[in-house]
């Protein structure tokens, strides 16, 4: 290990602990088809599904956070995946045998993520998670890049920042751990955009894959 264990991880929740996209790409393609529009490409959707709704909207319509039927839209598209959000979601592996074993051995974690609690909540029940701590967008008057919500996460675990990883897949996630006194991790495995590189991202340790995380944190 390049530095000492943490004593608590937290994760980002889309695109480093739970692999969103294919329900959200599908809810995408639902609103190109209510406006009788082809799908869009997987891959196209799912570089996008760590910049939330309003993204996907602007990717699936080109209609800009702003315009007029944006709001319509985010509802229409917010909605369609309520309706089915754990359908295909799962958590990336082998982050499951890594909750598994960090859980065995009584070591907190927890989810911080931009995600409403509408959304984060039923999917995290019905993937069978236990975090000790759940924080999401509509919790706290701030959400990421703000630290306050890492802050948040770590207080409700008993547990200082300067013993929490925070592991995330976007550079939003990395200036809120390095805000909060956190070991900031980024991952690549993730909803990486074309053109960004993140081993570019001002991180403390960086993983290209999920594999490789789950090695260091476990010593395998």
């Amino acid at each position: 290990m390049p530095r000492p264990r943490p004593r608590v991880l937290l994760f980002d929740l889309d695109g480093t602990l739970v692999d969103t996209a294919p329900d959200l790409a599908r809810a995408t393609n639902a609103l190109r088809d209510h406006h009788g529009l082809p799908a869009l490409p997987y891959p196209v959707i799912r570089a996008q599904v760590s910049n939330g709704g309003s993204a996907l909207v602007t990717l699936a319509l080109g209609l800009e956070k702003e315009a007029v039927g944006h709001d319509e839209a985010r509802t229409f598209l917010l909605e369609a995946y309520g309706r089915a959000l754990a359908e295909e979601s799962r958590v990336f592996p082998p982050l499951d045998r890594l909750l598994d074993q960090w859980t065995a051995h009584d070591l907190l974690w927890g989810i911080v993520t931009n995600k409403p609690r509408a959304y984060a909540e039923p999917l995290v029940t019905a993937l069978g998670l236990s975090p000790g701590a759940l924080l999401c967008a509509d919790d706290l008057p701030v959400k990421k890049p703000d630290p306050e919500p890492l802050n948040e996460a770590a207080r409700r675990l008993g547990a200082e920042p300067g013993n929490c990883w925070y592991i995330g897949d976007h550079l939003r996630d990395i200036q809120a751990a390095r805000a909060a006194g956190m070991h900031a991790v980024a991952v690549g495995y993730g909803y990486i955009g074309e053109g960004d590189d993140y081993r570019r991202w001002p991180a403390d340790l960086w993983f290209d894959t999920a594999e490789a995380l789950v090695a260091a944190l476990l010593d395998d």
